[in-house]
């Protein structure tokens, strides 16, 4: 174990008591919300994400540590274990370098090696091996049977076996490994009759580069290329080189009876099977690191869309755009209730132009909309131009934003939107999330499997499992990071909260419809389902607003309350100060490490009470940028190069972000254009929901695109 803490900690340059710490408090049941924002004088301040990289980095160690004991314990059965693979075994830091050396004593499916050792040919390879017989012939000869006919077949066989020895030869194996790293390059060549007629994958038609510079992304086109049978794959360095090494390897006397043999066997088992093996684990390896990267990169843009501002206390139309079948309009009050529903018909082929502006005139001014959110899909710039020109006309108080509709459909469909509106079609339910999105994007998001939003790259290649798990924790650490409100929270929402799963969560509202809203956190504890451990864990979590505790609104623990009592007390505030212009006032005097010391408290603790004395009420989403809201429309071809603009980040890529300027597609700004300076990825300067200034940098009139870039053009 201590070996294990010690590797993790040098990994992930953390302290070893940290991690001690941080073990123990899992093994005992804590989540991870929980540790990383109420355990903070335990782990000296680690956050969810290096929390969760301690808990796999473990997993992982304790796999690694468990199959290094079944392999040394499977190769003693075979008799087979010395001092030797034993080091070797113990000092391997990956997996696969375990299964490396196991491979030679792996019990193997029928090869043309086991098939021939079943002949009875093994004494014959190592005879070829230990070079003992002057005539290779002669001694072949001896073997002959029933299954073996001729010398040829005799030799033929024994080679057989010395090429899969060579083939699962660990120190090959690295070496083949090794120069792949070193000067391996990835090779990709059009091929004859393929289906790219879009030209999607042109730039790998003929494309060449050193295996360790391709970037993730491009290992991902790769891979779709070649599966969409686009592309051939190969893998360029000095297998000669290799053949030669090996060679002398597997011939170590001067006596060379058997050399043509053992050459022959040794160019078999590299070209036949290491070859192609290893480059298969090395593809796989760079795969994996693109995988994780590419999830890393979803992860991180799904926070953020689910950490985008709620717009409160407005008033909102969601307008759900489309053609022929109509758009859906779902008037939605400050709390996110529909009012009503309507259609209109404003575009081709139905073009009831003059209707629909009526009747978006008499929603807008009837039920007083402050905003329309509009969905992205099929025509939502037709619907922009359209809302924009009735705002325009009628000189209406009222701005409209563009809002993703990812994932809409799948929550429109689903049996969860079917018992909220279940006298409403799919349409009509799109509308209202799409309006909702833009009222508090966290609560409606969180309905939607994340896979379905859409914010990633090649996300339908990504291994699902490990996709699922990564997201699963994003979304529960953005729901414990903002908090949620007991009495009007749903079950997918509640849900997320750590220490509640779906049956605490529904008890949760069962109790609420039975009994009322909850008058206090204390009240929580009656709740079926809902024991002292859960009860710690989520407690923090949850607020009741507007209810007889001030502090069952806030982020402080129950746990803490006490010691929230004496801080006040000793700055003599009352709760009714806590926010006010006095309390922060006196909190600029204040020394956090006296009052740790005066009230013997830890300064963790002691620091969050006076950030929620402060600032009770904060939302955590606050500290983003809130939508662009726009009243006029622009157009691809009032652009100019050198244009200043202002957008919003839809998604964030290896090689650059989408950003919505307002046109049809999306502006991309490639990562050469972000900074002066390199920058290893683009998350290092924008994120999903970031309100950037741009500049335009190119405009492809026939296919609509344009090229952004952060770097001001009028300036030196």
């Amino acid at each position: 174990m201590d070996h294990i803490i010690a590797q993790i900690a040098d990994r992930l340059t953390v302290r070893k008591e940290q991690i001690e710490t941080t073990l123990q408090l899992l093994d005992e049941g804590n989540t991870v919300p929980f540790i990383a924002r109420y355990r903070k004088e335990m782990t000296k301040g680690l956050d969810e994400e290096q929390i969760r990289m301690i808990q796999e980095e473990f997993t992982y160690q304790k796999n690694l540590e468990k199959r290094k004991e079944d392999v040394l314990r499977l190769i003693e059965q075979q008799g087979k274990l010395d001092d030797e693979i034993r080091r070797n075994v113990m000092a391997c830091v990956k997996l696969s370098e375990v299964e490396d050396i196991y491979r030679p004593y792996q019990q193997k499916r029928k090869t043309r090696a086991t098939e021939a050792t079943r002949k009875g040919l093994v004494p014959l390879a190592d005879a070829l091996l230990q070079q003992k017989e002057e005539s290779v012939e002669k001694f072949a000869s001896t073997f002959l049977n029933d299954e073996v006919s001729s010398i040829q077949d005799a030799l033929q066989g024994a080679m057989d076996i010395i090429a899969e020895r060579v083939s699962d030869d660990a120190n090959i194996r690295r070496k083949i490994k090794k120069e792949l790293f070193i000067s391996g390059k990835l090779v990709t060549k059009e091929k004859k009759d393929h289906e790219d007629q879009k030209h999607v994958y042109q730039m790998y038609y003929d494309y060449e580069e050193k295996l360790t510079r391709v970037a993730s992304h491009r290992w991902m086109a790769v891979d779709r290329a070649e599966k969409e049978k686009v592309i051939s794959v190969s893998f360029v360095y000095d297998k000669e080189g290799i053949i030669d090494w090996s060679v002398q390897r597997f011939i170590r006397f001067k006596k060379q009876y058997a050399k043509t043999y053992i050459e022959k066997a040794v160019q078999d088992g590299l070209k036949r099977l290491a070859f192609p093996s290893v480059e298969k684990e090395v593809r796989n390896e760079f795969m994996e690191k693109a995988h994780e990267q590419s999830i890393e990169v979803f992860s991180l843009n799904l926070e953020r869309l689910l950490l985008q501002p709620a717009m409160k206390q407005k008033r909102v139309l969601g307008f759900d755009p489309a053609y022929r079948t109509g758009c859906k309009l779902a008037v939605l009050d400050i709390a996110g209730n529909m009012e009503h529903i309507a259609v209109i018909y404003p575009h081709p082929p139905v073009g009831k132009k003059q209707e629909a502006e009526s009747v978006l005139l008499k929603l807008i001014k009837d039920y007083h909309i402050d905003l329309i959110a509009i969905g992205n899909g099929t025509a939502s710039r037709e619907s922009e131009a359209f809302v924009a020109q009735v705002i325009q006309k009628y000189h209406l108080d009222v701005a409209y934003t563009i809002v993703s509709e990812a994932g809409a459909s799948v929550y429109s469909a689903s049996d969860l939107a079917r018992s909220e509106f279940p006298d409403l079609q799919v349409e009509q339910r799109s509308a209202i999330s799409i309006g909702r999105r833009l009222q508090d994007p966290l609560s409606e998001l969180i309905k939607i499997d994340p896979q379905a939003i859409g914010v990633g790259q090649y996300q339908h290649d990504l291994p699902v499992a490990r996709l699922k798990e990564r997201l699963d924790f994003t979304v529960e650490k953005a729901v414990n990071l903002v908090g949620v409100n007991v009495n009007t929270a749903s079950v997918s929402l509640l849900q997320h909260v750590a220490g509640l799963k779906s049956t605490s969560a529904k008890a949760i509202v069962s109790y609420r419809e039975e009994y009322g809203p909850f008058t206090s956190r204390k009240e929580l504890k009656k709740v079926p389902k809902i024991g002292a451990k859960t009860y710690e864990q989520a407690i923090g979590f949850l607020r009741v607003e507007h209810g007889s505790e001030m502090l069952d609104r806030t982020g402080i623990h129950p746990e803490s309350y006490d010691l929230a009592y004496k801080i006040l007390q000793h700055l003599q505030l009352s709760l009714d100060d806590m926010g006010s212009e006095h309390a922060l006032e006196i909190l600029k005097t204040v020394s956090c490490e006296q009052l740790c010391s005066l009230l013997e408290a830890d300064v963790y603790t002691v620091q969050d009470i006076l950030d929620v004395i402060a600032l009770p009420l904060r939302d955590y989403r606050d500290r983003f940028d809130a939508p662009i809201l726009r009243s006029d429309i622009l157009d691809i071809k009032d652009l100019h190069i050198g244009d200043q603009l202002e957008g919003v980040v839809r998604n964030v890529v290896d090689f650059g972000a989408f950003v919505d300027i307002g046109l049809h597609d999306d502006g991309l700004i490639h990562i050469s254009k972000m900074r002066k300076h390199r920058i290893h990825h683009p998350s290092e300067v924008v994120n999903v929901g970031d309100i950037v200034t741009v500049w335009v940098h190119h405009i492809d009139l026939e296919k609509e695109k344009v090229q952004l870039t952060l770097l001001n053009p009028h300036k030196s």
